[in-house]
């Protein structure tokens, strides 16, 4: 039927605006905070076996990252700073495998701290999910030793490998025990700052650009990671490195405590002051 004479036109509807692709936006810093928060709850209460076969195979994934670190490391033509960032470059692997394929890292686990501030899960349960990511972490990393050892990993270059590994290690095991643990503080404030943007990506590109350049920086500057020192240390004993197990816990003892404190303090309670706190 046809409008009436009087009718007045109406004006077309206005286009509704763009959205966005589904999964293509970040999560905001708050969202991130609460997202941490969950996902530390869920890790905290994980069942003994997988809590501890997710840890073994974090160690192992972080030590695949070490042994290309090393492989850099053992190349006397490249200069100082550009053998820091590539090695650390390709360090980033190891976090890389760890948040994509899924598993539970010591020093990222650190993050469960702000779990805990928010009172959703105890201390025992927090030293648990430490104490046994710690131990598998352990069990992964020095697995991954023994099969390059196996594999003559440390003749390759001319056996310039094997050297570079046991001179990592012995300058490790030489660090003064106060600057072990400040270096452990830094890394683990590099490292969980990159396991925290990841949370904010939705796709596995995201994630990895989120992990690659806090995981460059810790490595490049010479900061302590104590996983990753879980990889160098039996795989130096093992290619014949004068190391002994006093010499490998005066090292891990402070990195282990900075580490806690680089990622329990310094970011996760930092951020659960910022976002989670309770009103007041």
């Amino acid at each position: 039927m046809p409008p009436a004479p009087d009718a007045k036109p109406q004006p077309p509807a206005a286009a509704p605006p763009p959205q966005p692709l589904f999964g293509t936006d970040a999560y905001a810093p708050r969202e991130i905070a609460a997202r941490v928060q969950d996902v530390g709850v869920a890790k905290a209460r994980l069942p003994l076996l997988t809590l501890a076969l997710l840890g073994v195979l974090a160690g192992a994934f972080i030590a695949l990252g070490s042994l290309m670190f090393t492989l850099v490391a053992a190349d006397a033509t490249l200069g100082f700073a550009a053998q820091r960032l590539l090695g650390g470059l390709v360090f980033s692997l190891g976090l890389v495998l760890v948040t994509v394929a899924g598993a539970e890292l010591f020093t990222g686990n650190n993050l469960l701290a702000m779990a805990w501030a928010a009172r959703r899960i105890g201390s025992a349960e927090v030293l648990r999910n430490w104490g046994v990511a710690l131990v598998a972490n352990l069990v992964g990393a020095a697995g991954v030793a023994l099969l390059a050892f196996w594999a003559g990993h440390g003749a390759l270059n001319g056996g310039a490998v094997g050297d570079a590994v046991q001179r990592i290690a012995l300058a490790k095991v030489q660090l003064p025990a106060s600057e072990a643990f400040f270096r452990g503080v830094l890394c683990n404030v590099l490292v969980c700052m990159a396991v925290w943007m990841a949370m904010a990506g939705r796709s596995v590109v995201d994630k990895v650009v989120a992990v690659v350049f806090p995981v460059t920086a810790f490595v490049a500057a010479g900061f302590e990671h104590s996983v990753a020192n879980l990889y160098f240390f039996p795989l130096a004993a093992l290619l014949g490195a004068p190391i002994t197990l006093a010499d490998m816990a005066a090292n891990l003892v402070p990195v282990i405590a900075g580490n806690i404190v680089g990622g329990s303090v310094l970011v996760a309670l930092v951020y659960w002051v910022i976002y989670l706190r309770p009103a007041r």
